[in-house]
C-alpha cells in the first residue's frame, strides 16, 4: 500500500519502510509523529479511500542540508552582503499506513548467565589459610625484586673511569673562586654573565 502525503508545503510518495527527508517536525529521535494530510491512497492498481486515513512515521533524526551562499550586491555603491544558510531538515521512517501496521520479527533473547557463575574468582575454593601464605610469599617476592632493581651497579662506565676522575677534582677547585669573585668593588662594573672576572696584575 502507498499513499501521497503533504507536509511542509511539498508532497511525498510514501510506503511502509520508505524513509524520506521533510522540512523540520518538532520532536526528538526515536519520537513518533502522525502525517494526517493524506491527498491519496492506493493499493496496486486500485485507489482508496483517505477520509481519516493517517500515515504513522518515526523521526530517525534532526538534520541539515547543504550550505547555500546568499551574496548580494549593488554595483557602483560599494555594497556586498554575503550570508550562509542550511536548512533544516527532519528525517523520517515510515512505519504505518492506515491500520497496516509493520510487522518486526521478534528475535528471542538468550539467557544471561550470572556473572559469578560464569567466572569465579581465582583460588575461591582454597581455604582461607592457604590464601594468607601465599599472598605473603608473594609480597616477600615482589619486595626482593624491588630491593634489586633499586640498588645501583658499583661501576657504570668502566671505560671512561679515567674522564670521570678527571672532571670531578676539577669541579671542586672551582667552586672556592666564588668568594675571590664577591671581595672585588662591583660599583660601576656591569653584572658579569659568565662569572667573576680576574683582576689584572700590578
Amino acid at each position: 500500500m502507498f499513499a501521497v502525503v503533504r507536509t511542509g508545503g511539498k508532497q511525498y510518495r510514501v510506503a511502509p519502510g520508505d524513509k524520506i527527508v521533510v522540512e523540520k517536525l518538532d520532536g526528538n529521535a526515536g519520537d513518533r509523529v502522525t502525517l494526517g494530510d493524506v491527498l491519496l491512497a492506493g493499493d496496486g492498481g486500485s485507489l482508496k479511500s483517505t477520509t481519516g486515513l493517517t500515515v504513522a512515521a518515526e523521526i530517525v533524526a534532526q538534520a541539515k542540508g547543504d550550505k547555500v551562499t546568499v551574496f548580494k550586491k549593488r554595483r557602483r555603491h560599494n555594497y556586498r552582503r554575503k550570508k550562509g544558510h542550511r536548512q533544516q531538515h527532519t528525517i523520517l521512517k515510515i512505519v504505518a499506513i492506515g491500520d497496516h501496521k509493520e510487522q518486526k520479527k521478534a528475535a528471542p533473547k538468550a539467557e544471561a548467565t550470572p556473572k559469578a557463575a560464569t567466572a569465579p574468582k581465582a583460588g575461591a575454593d582454597k581455604p582461607a589459610a592457604a590464601r594468607a601464605k601465599e599472598t605473603a610469599e608473594a609480597t616477600a617476592d615482589q619486595h626482593e625484586a624491588n630491593a634489586l632493581v633499586g640498588t645501583p651497579t658499583e661501576n657504570p662506565a668502566p671505560n671512561n673511569e679515567n674522564a670521570a676522575g678527571a672532571e670531578k677534582p676539577a669541579t671542586k677547585k672551582a667552586a672556592p673562586a666564588k668568594p675571590k669573585a664577591a671581595t672585588q668593588s662591583t660599583k660601576n662594573a656591569a653584572p658579569a654573565k659568565g662569572g667573576a672576572k680576574k683582576t689584572p696584575k700590578k
